[in-house]
């Protein structure tokens, strides 16, 4: 009788035994990194790898610190891969197209020095088992006689796809399969190439294959798989290749990884969902604002050592290592990985270094070859903002030509050396002083002062400060000037007195603007208030009347009522924001003047905080100030020393 159970464990243990000889190990900065090296190593595919992880890697901070994968790798056993639970659709998918293959069931024979060895695997999806009669007519083949029936009945039936005793022969050494090894490719590579056995010959094992490689020195890069199909499926007279080496792979030098565009010359063009491209905003300037990362390096990579296939190592280069590309106003961080701006800029790389440039210069006019121009710094250009397009600035502008109907705006200064004509909406403010040869025609705002050379005409001009025409031919026409201090010019008005002439001081011009927009706003308050009650009213008398009202109106007189309360309450906050900008106006502690000196003609008018004097007479060296709640007109007096800023103009 067969002793079943004895059989099923000398299966497991044979089980056991292949798959221990597929083990190896494998590491990596990455624990893909690692799988793929895994199967190299394996000479099969990652899908069919099982791993343990032995030690988590680590990547460490800029390279500091970094730990590689190691995993213990081993190829899955091919029954074990068509019985995967279906709980993922990867391990479905594998069963799935396994199952789809419908092998059949195979029988194997293999004569070596402890017997005759029978191995028979099992079906796969609807192929046909192998049966008992392939087993025996594979045994003929070979012309082996003393055979345990039962045995081979056995190994049949369970076909766990180990090799099993099944019999003995008389063996003939001299009928042995042969075997030779060629060693190629500077040892990276190793094939063997066998001739068959002859009657009652010894064939090759797994075993035998892989000792031979180790007595010719070949050590490393086995294929135990490559061996293992060799053994089922032997290909005689023909090299196959099994042991691979692993070349040697050189680091990868270290290198910057800018966080802005290098090219200067590239165009970033915003498209619309119309398809329309907007020319104007080419985004040439790359602002940074102090202490942003601009530039990381990457540190340089360790060489991996190869190896032949006798075991030796190849030697690898480790990465070059770089220095720091650091230019003007940009500092590197402690561990010397990360740059960063030290002011608010451009930031750009010339000449190999990073620099962050507080000035950026436009050679020639802003127009479409420029776009639109916003920087986080000083802005010099050296011709013309054309009509329709804008400069910002977190610092001054300086523009040696002339601005046409554009928006210029700056946090500093802006100076401009040929004057504005801002065509009736052409817009221009800074945070301190504007400077320019002449004014006509435009919006103008700023923190400080306002110097003209020339004239203002036609504009509306609002000064913090003062509002300064200095040159031989300053004169104000038209328009409206409001500034807290004072306002001078040589002349003020036209003779013909045809143009109306506003010059306001004594007042906050941001705070008379404002105190303007909540009267404005209060009004219409008032208004709306009084449209309100008037309706409720109304409703009310209706109600009074009938005792009572339809559902609709009903729902009406409620929401009225809402509307009134929230309408009192919104009259409140404006009262109070008016009383708040009131005080602030009534804390402005400059008595406020307007000077002029050469004269003032009829049709102009001056306003010192809320008084009003429209002028009737010719006026000459004179300066008004309020006395009194009343105008009064005394002797002319210079403007402040401070309102004469070295400022050259260049007179036609």
């Amino acid at each position: 009788m067969i002793d079943f159970v004895k059989l099923q464990q000398l299966m497991k243990e044979q089980l056991e035994i292949d798959r221990e000889i597929r083990i190896v190990n494998a590491e990596g900065q990455t624990l893909d990194a690692a799988l793929r090296e895994a199967s190299t190593l394996l000479d099969i595919p990652m899908r069919r790898i099982e791993y343990e992880v032995i030690e988590r890697g680590f990547g460490g901070i800029f390279g500091a610190g970094r730990k590689e994968w190691k995993i213990k790798a081993y190829g899955k056993v091919l029954m074990r891969e068509a019985n995967v639970s279906a709980g993922s659709a990867d391990a479905g998918e594998k069963a799935v197209a396994l199952v789809a293959k419908n092998v059949d069931g195979e029988v194997f024979v293999r004569l070596n020095s402890s017997g005759v060895l029978l191995k028979v695997n099992p079906s796969i999806g609807s192929g046909r088992p192998a049966t008992e009669a392939m087993a025996m007519l594979a045994l003929n083949d070979r012309s082996v006689k003393d055979i345990d029936v039962n045995m081979v009945r056995a190994v049949v039936e369970h076909a766990e796809g180990v090799y099993v005793k099944v019999g003995t022969f008389n063996r003939n050494y001299s009928h042995d399969s042969n075997i030779r090894v060629e060693i190629m490719d500077n040892d990276m590579k190793a094939f063997i190439i066998v001739e068959p056995a002859g009657v009652n010959g010894c064939d090759l094992s797994e075993d035998v294959i892989v000792n031979f490689l180790h007595k010719n020195h070949i050590v490393y890069g086995i294929k135990n798989d490559v061996i293992a199909q060799f053994v089922d499926h032997p290909v005689y007279k023909t090299p196959t290749l099994v042991a691979e080496g692993i070349k040697e792979a050189n680091g990868r030098n270290a290198y910057i990884e800018y966080k802005f565009e290098t090219n200067p010359n590239k165009m970033h063009l915003r498209q619309s969902r119309t398809g329309t491209v907007d020319f104007k905003n080419i985004q040439l300037i790359q602002n940074v604002i102090e202490n942003q990362p601009i530039a990381v390096k990457i540190p340089a990579e360790e060489g991996k050592k190869g190896r032949t296939v006798k075991g030796e190592f190849l030697p690898a280069k480790d990465g070059v290592d770089i220095s720091l590309p650091l230019g003007k106003n940009v500092h590197a961080d402690k561990d010397g990985m990360v740059i960063f701006a030290d002011i608010s800029g451009q930031v750009m790389l010339a000449n190999g270094v990073i620099n962050v440039e507080p000035v950026f210069l436009v050679e020639g006019n802003v127009c479409l070859k420029t776009g639109n121009i916003i920087f986080l710094g000083t802005v010099v250009i050296t011709g013309n903002v054309e009509d329709g397009f804008s400069v910002k600035a977190a610092g001054n502008i300086e523009i040696r030509g002339t601005v046409g109907c554009a928006e210029i705006e700056a946090e500093g200064d802006i100076s401009v050396a040929q004057g504005i004509t801002g065509k009736t909406t052409g817009h221009v403010k800074a945070g301190g002083s504007i400077w320019a040869r002449f004014i006509e025609n435009a919006i103008i705002d700023a923190g400080d002062m306002v110097v003209v050379s020339d004239g203002i005409i036609n504009s509306q001009v609002d000064a913090y400060k003062r509002i300064v025409c200095q040159g031989k031919r300053a004169r104000i026409v038209g328009g409206k000037l409001r500034a807290s201090e004072e306002i001078n010019a040589q002349i003020i008005g036209t003779s013909s007195g045809g143009t109306e002439t506003i010059c306001e001081v004594g007042i906050d011009p941001s705070i008379k603007e404002a105190l303007e927009e909540l009267a404005f706003d209060k009004e219409r308050h008032k208004k709306e208030l009084e449209s309100v009650q008037a309706e409720m009213q109304m409703l009310i008398n209706i109600k009074t009347q009938r005792k009572s009202l339809p559902e609709d109106k009903e729902f009406l007189l409620n929401e009225l009522m809402d509307q009134r309360n929230n309408l009192i309450s919104e009259l409140q906050d404006i009262d109070k924001k008016i009383d708040q900008k009131q005080e602030e106006q009534s804390g402005i502690k400059t008595r406020g003047r307007v000077s002029v000196a050469n004269v003032i003609y009829p049709g102009a008018k001056i306003v010192v905080r809320d008084v009003v004097e429209s002028i009737r007479n010719q006026y000459r060296a004179a300066t008004f100030i309020l006395e009194n709640n009343l105008i009064r007109v005394v002797k002319y007096e210079e403007p402040d020393k401070d309102a004469k800023r070295e400022f050259e103009f260049v007179d036609e």
